[in-house]
């Protein structure tokens, strides 16, 4: 922590959210990322991606970018084209 600048984020994070709310962000994030990477993983640009699976260029840039929040569909499309699939799974005990 630098002094100067005040607390770290995690602890101002902890003051402004809930723990539900993080706890929604860090999977929006990790989701965002997954699909990031399985692209990149398969060479495609975000134009190429969006010619195999039918979702506009733009709308995946704010995906990515984190300006939008896709709906299931939209992520089950794109998973589909990038080979990968959604789990349901029981969220890790801290």
């Amino acid at each position: 922590m630098n002094k100067a600048l005040g607390q770290k984020w995690e602890e101002v994070e902890k003051e402004l959210f809930t723990p539900e709310e993080i706890a929604e962000s860090d999977l929006r994030v990790a989701v965002i990322g997954e699909l990031i990477k399985a692209r990149n993983e398969k060479g495609l640009s975000q134009r190429e991606l969006s010619s195999l699976s039918g979702i506009a260029q733009p709308v995946i840039a704010r995906i990515e970018k984190g300006t939008s929040c896709p709906n299931l569909e939209t992520i089950i499309k794109l998973l589909s084209v990038l080979g990968k699939t959604l789990a349901v799974v029981p969220a890790a005990k801290e």
